[in-house]
C-alpha cells in the first residue's frame, strides 16, 4: 500500500470522528445564587424590641464590597504591619501557593492528552541466522526514526479529564484564598486577644492594689477594735480571689503572643513582637455588608465547594467515556542500516501507519459501577455545596446579631461606668470632708474599676465580632490579586 493510499484511508475518518465526537457526561452549570433578601429576621414595627433593633441595625450597615486589606478598617498601623508580615512569611500560605502551582501543572498534563504524541527512537539489533546461506553468521541492524500516535477523543474522556483538572485547580485557588482569609483573620484575632488581655491584667492589678489597701486598713481597724474579724477575712478572701485571676490572664497573654509569632512564621521565642493596645484600634463607623446573593461569589470556601462540584460533574464524563471504544492512530518512519554510519548516507526507509480500536467487552460490571459511583459523588457534592452556602449565610447572620447585641451591651456598660464614676466622685468628696471612711472610698474605686473592665471587655468583643464578620463576608480577597487565575 502506498503512502498516499494509506493517508486517504486513515485520515478522513479520523478527522471526521474527532470533529463530530461529543463529550459524554453532564455539562456543568453553576448553581443559582441564594435568593434570600437579607440575613436577619427583621420584624414589623409591632414586633419584639429585638426585631425592631434588628431593623434599625440593618439600616446602619452598608451594602458594599469589603476593601482588600479589610483589617485596615481598624485604623491601626501596628496591626497592618503584623498582617502584612504574616502574609509574607506564613508557611501555611506558602504551602497553599505551592499546592495551587501543582494543580496548574496537572492541567498541562491533562491538556497534553488532547494532542498528538511524537517521539524518536534509536535501536541496534544483533541477529544470528546460521541456517540461512544468505545471512550466515551474525549481523547488526541499526535503526533510527520518529514515531507518532494520536488518541482520538471521540467520546470526550480526555476533555472531561481536562475539565476536571481545571476545576481542581480552581478549587486549589480558592483554598489559597481561604488560607489567606483565615490567616489574616487569625492575626487580627490574636492581636485583639493580646490587647484585651493586657488591659485585663492592668485592671486586675489595679483591683489587687485596691484589695491590699483594703486589707491593710481592715487589719488596722481590727487591731483598734473598730472592725470585726469577719471583715478582715472578707477583705483577705477578696484579695486571694483577684490574685488567682492573674496567672490565668498571664497564661492567656503568653499563649496569644506565641500564637501570633507562629502566624508570622516565627518561632515562639522570637523577640520584637509588638504588644497591641486597645487604644490603637477603632471600630469602623459603617460596616460594609454584601447581600446574600453576592456572598456565594466572594466567600472562598463556597467557591471552593462549587469548584469541587464542577470537578465531580466532569468526573462523571471521565467515567462514562471509559465504557466506550477508543481509537488511536499511529505512524512511524524508520531508517535501517547495517552500520551506524550508514544511517545517514546508505539506508533503507521503512514507514508504517495504522489505527487501533479498543472496546471494553466484559469488565465484570466495574465500568458501570464506576459511572454510578461518580454520579453518586456528584449528588453528594451538590448537597455539600448547599450546606456550605447555608453555613456561610448563617455565619454572617450570627455575626450581625452579635454586633447588634454588642451595641446594646456597650450602652449598658457605658451607663455602668458613668454611674460608677459619679459614685466615686461623690465618695471622694464625702471622704474629703470626713463623712465616709476609707473602706467606702476603696469600695467605690473597686466598683469603678470593675465597670471600666466590663466596658473595655465589651469593646473588645465588638472589635472581635466585627473582624469575624469581615472574615465571614469573604474579606475582600478578590480585590487584591490573591490567587488570581493563570492565563
Amino acid at each position: 500500500m502506498s503512502r498516499s493510499v494509506a493517508r486517504r484511508l486513515v485520515l478522513p475518518p479520523a478527522v471526521a470522528l474527532a470533529l463530530c465526537g461529543c463529550a459524554v457526561g453532564p455539562d456543568y452549570h453553576s448553581p443559582p445564587s441564594p435568593q434570600a433578601p437579607d440575613y436577619l429576621r427583621v420584624g414589623p414595627p409591632e414586633a419584639t424590641p429585638a426585631a425592631q433593633t434588628a431593623a434599625q441595625f440593618v439600616q446602619e450597615v452598608k451594602a458594599s464590597d469589603l476593601p482588600a486589606q479589610w483589617w485596615q478598617l481598624f485604623q491601626s498601623r501596628t496591626l497592618d504591619a503584623a498582617v502584612t508580615l504574616a502574609i509574607a512569611q506564613n508557611p501555611t500560605l506558602a504551602a497553599a501557593t505551592a499546592t495551587l502551582d501543582q494543580a496548574r501543572e496537572a492541567i498541562a498534563v491533562a491538556r497534553a492528552a488532547l494532542l498528538p504524541h511524537l517521539s524518536a527512537s534509536a535501536a541496534v539489533e544483533h541477529s544470528v541466522s546460521p541456517e540461512s546461506p544468505l545471512q550466515a553468521g551474525a549481523q547488526n541492524v541499526y535503526s533510527l526514526g520518529p514515531s507518532a500516535s494520536y488518541a482520538l477523543d471521540i467520546f470526550g474522556g480526555a476533555r472531561r479529564n481536562l475539565e476536571e483538572q481545571q476545576a481542581n485547580a480552581e478549587m486549589q485557588r480558592f483554598q489559597l484564598a481561604a488560607a489567606y482569609l483565615t490567616l489574616t483573620g487569625n492575626v487580627v484575632s490574636e492581636a485583639l486577644t493580646i490587647a484585651s488581655t493586657r488591659l485585663q491584667i492592668s485592671t486586675t492589678q489595679d483591683l489587687i492594689d485596691s484589695d491590699r489597701r483594703n486589707l491593710a486598713l481592715t487589719e488596722r481597724e481590727f487591731e483598734v477594735g473598730t472592725a470585726a474579724r469577719t471583715d478582715v477575712l472578707t477583705a483577705d478572701s477578696q484579695l486571694a480571689a483577684d490574685l488567682t485571676q492573674l496567672p490565668t490572664l498571664q497564661q492567656q497573654l503568653e499563649a496569644a503572643r506565641d500564637a501570633l509569632n507562629l502566624l508570622l512564621g516565627n518561632t515562639p521565642d522570637a523577640a520584637g513582637l509588638h504588644d497591641f493596645d486597645i487604644a490603637e484600634l477603632t471600630v469602623p463607623k459603617q460596616i460594609p455588608v454584601s447581600l446574600p446573593a453576592k456572598l456565594a461569589w466572594q466567600r472562598p470556601d463556597i467557591l471552593a465547594s462549587e469548584a469541587q462540584l464542577h470537578a465531580a460533574s466532569a468526573a462523571v464524563g471521565v467515567a462514562e467515556a471509559q465504557e466506550f471504544p477508543s481509537l488511536t492512530l499511529t505512524a512511524s518512519l524508520t531508517r535501517q542500516a547495517l552500520t551506524a554510519g550508514a544511517l545517514f548516507h546508505q539506508f533503507d526507509t521503512v514507514w508504517s501507519a495504522g489505527a487501533g480500536l479498543t472496546a471494553p467487552i466484559f469488565e465484570g460490571g466495574a465500568l458501570r459501577a464506576q459511572t454510578r459511583a461518580a454520579r453518586d459523588a456528584l449528588r453528594a457534592q451538590a448537597a455539600t455545596y448547599r450546606s456550605v452556602v447555608l453555613e456561610g449565610l448563617g455565619q454572617v447572620a450570627d455575626n450581625l446579631w452579635a454586633l447588634q447585641h454588642d451595641s446594646q451591651r456597650l450602652e449598658v456598660y457605658r451607663h455602668s461606668v458613668d454611674i460608677a464614676s459619679e459614685s466615686l466622685k461623690l465618695e471622694q468628696a464625702s471622704y474629703g470632708v470626713g463623712r465616709t471612711n476609707v473602706l467606702q472610698l476603696i469600695d467605690a474605686e473597686r466598683t469603678y474599676a470593675q465597670a471600666r473592665l466590663g466596658y473595655v471587655t465589651a469593646q473588645v468583643e465588638q472589635l472581635q465580632d466585627t473582624a469575624t464578620l469581615f472574615v465571614a463576608l469573604g474579606g475582600g480577597w478578590w480585590q487584591d490579586g490573591v490567587a488570581q487565575p493563570q492565563h
